[in-house]
């Protein structure tokens, strides 16, 4: 049996070294020589209880359950650790549980949940909601405690007229963190109640976001900030946003303030699709969720999705509303270590910050390979038989030959290549089919269900410095046929002192190198690493955490690791 983690493809590496005087490297080798091999600690595994309102650890009860599947980390600085996870269902078990949940490795604390299926979604809520999914990996501030994450559950406000009969209820999804302890509503879709104007969309007096898709971003420890898509008549809008927190409670006229509330600063205006593209008199035509660290963000923003020709990775202060954007990388730009006229025409949407640094996935040139995608086998039950129903022979998609991952300098103002294809990797993509089925009560992703594409990397610098490190996920295995062959998937480490790439963790290698209690029970024999993930804050100063499965025909086993990276 298989442990599903959820993940997303990754393209080929190919190393670039930067060209730094050697009074700058001499005061770095103090960090010493990369390590050979990982030492890797558990944070979680499928043999932990999951902490929740019906089970306490100390007194285990039928309610008891333990983990069964883990989604990509997220850790800060002093090491903790951030994930969403779920048990088994089904069976008799009813709905598995499934919630965002944390752990301090750097004091060894206990995992604790932060929320779940169980948990009463904070005010604004006078109907008692509970939170139904989570729907996107959870993320955590870089230099403190605060985890952000995106919550989907049946309206949460009803709102009624002078003769106390229902008018409507709302508020189906909104954006939860924890920077006073408690958790409280950062953003939620009841900008159209009079009373939480200050959850509206900024440019769109009286107008709820419809959804915050993807994952929202921390930092400051008070400021979130995400994407939201929002309705104008029936013209879809889309737009980068940030919203401060305080520990204030929402106030409400002729009755008690709600409480943990957090404030009523509105939500402010980065860019939208209304705003020009730095440079063009095109308008953006697509967003991607932010990314954050300290008083800054960036995002990928561009004209057209699928077939973009302007746009780009842009920086923007968390400032005053519809800051100057800085163009980081661009479509059209050249492709670090290719030639002349060799130059990006596609960019991913996972970006990854650490307040100097960004990674990010970058493709060029018009060279392209069939893969045909075929429905999961594990997963929701619905959205698996849409999957099946619409491509009951598979979908092929068209890969780029040319892909790799990068780092870009907001100090030196310069690209690096980190890896390219189709050298040493066949590709940084990974597929998933994910979303709302048609007619589904829950919203998955508030999007309608398709094949999407990731990337995943994550970048961390040295502490006032021009060297970096980052760990990605990348495919080795040639892509024959539409399907690939001998494939290796795996997390790879590009050190900073000498930039020779190193095998974190990959698929087919001992489970055991990650967790001594991946093995099969019966005959003690260490299982394989069957898939592998990383995030896009999952690699926080020297402290760098994945998920794993591992599996045979009869056994299998899953966790979330944690390495310090020197």
């Amino acid at each position: 049996m298989h442990m599903p983690i959820a993940s997303t493809p990754r393209r080929a590496l190919r190393v670039a070294r930067p060209v730094l005087p050697l009074s700058l490297l001499l005061p770095l080798l103090a960090w010493g020589a990369p390590q050979s091999n990982a030492q890797w600690t558990t944070v979680a595994n499928n043999g932990n209880l999951i902490p929740s309102s019906t089970c306490a650890p100390s007194a285990p009860t039928p309610a008891c359950r333990t983990f069964n599947s883990f989604n990509q980390p997220s850790v800060n600085r002093a090491g903790l650790v951030v994930f969403r996870a779920r048990s088994r269902g089904g069976s008799g078990q009813g709905e598995p549980l499934q919630g965002i949940y944390r752990r301090n490795m750097a004091a060894g604390g206990a995992i604790i949940r932060v929320l779940d299926r169980t948990t009463v979604v904070p005010q604004p809520n006078n109907r008692g909601t509970t939170f139904r999914e989570t729907p996107a990996f959870p993320r955590i501030d870089a230099t403190s405690s605060t985890v952000a994450t995106r919550g989907n559950h049946p309206p949460v406000w009803q709102v009624v007229d002078d003769a106390g009969e229902v008018v409507e209820q709302v508020g189906t999804n909104g954006v939860y963190a924890n920077p006073f302890g408690p958790v409280v509503t950062g953003e939620s879709r009841l900008g159209s109640v009079p009373a939480f104007s200050f959850f509206q969309v900024p440019e769109q007096p009286g107008t709820a976001f419809d959804i915050i898709p993807g994952a929202p971003s921390v930092t400051r420890r008070d400021t979130i900030v995400f994407k939201g898509n929002y309705t104008v008549g029936t013209t879809s809008k889309t737009g980068v946003y940030y919203r401060r927190l305080t520990n204030t409670p929402f106030p409400i006229a002729n009755g008690a303030p709600l409480s943990p509330g957090s404030g009523t600063l509105p939500v402010v205006l980065i860019a939208n699709s209304d705003s020009y593209i730095p440079g063009t008199a095109t308008h953006f035509g697509s967003t991607a969720p932010p990314t954050a660290a300290g008083s800054r963000m960036v995002f990928l923003g561009v004209d057209n999705e699928d077939q973009p020709t302007a746009g780009g990775i842009y920086l923007a202060p968390l400032a005053q509303p519809l800051p100057a954007l800085r163009a980081l990388v661009r479509i059209g730009d050249h492709v670090p270590g290719e030639a002349t006229g060799q130059r990006f025409r596609q960019l991913g949407e996972g970006l990854s910050f650490d307040g100097r640094f960004v990674a990010f996935w970058g493709a060029w040139g018009l060279e392209t390979e069939p893969l045909v995608l075929t429905c999961p086998d594990d997963g929701n039950a619905d959205l698996l038989a849409f999957c099946r129903q619409q491509y009951p022979n598979g979908h092929t998609v068209q890969v780029p030959v040319h892909q790799g991952m990068f780092v870009h300098d907001t100090v030196l103002h310069r690209t690096w290549a980190i890896a390219k294809s189709p050298t040493t990797f066949s590709t940084f993509l990974f597929w998933t089919f994910s979303g709302q089925v048609p007619g589904e009560a829950t919203e998955e992703d508030g999007e309608p269900a398709r094949w999407r594409s990731a990337a995943f990397v994550s970048v961390s610098g040295l502490p006032s410095s021009p060297l970096f490190r980052a760990a990605f996920k990348a495919r080795k295995g040639p892509l024959v046929g539409g399907s690939y062959v001998d494939l290796v998937d795996g997390i790879y480490l590009r050190p900073a002192i000498v930039p020779a790439l190193r095998t974190l963790a990959a698929t087919g290698m001992p489970g055991t190198a990650l967790d001594p209690k991946a093995v099969d029970p019966d005959t003690g024999v260490a299982l394989p690493i069957t898939s592998v993930g990383i995030e896009r804050e999952g690699f926080r100063g020297s402290q760098l955490v994945i998920n794993a499965s591992m599996a045979s025909e009869e056994a299998g086993w899953a966790g979330i690791y944690l390495t310090r990276v020197r």
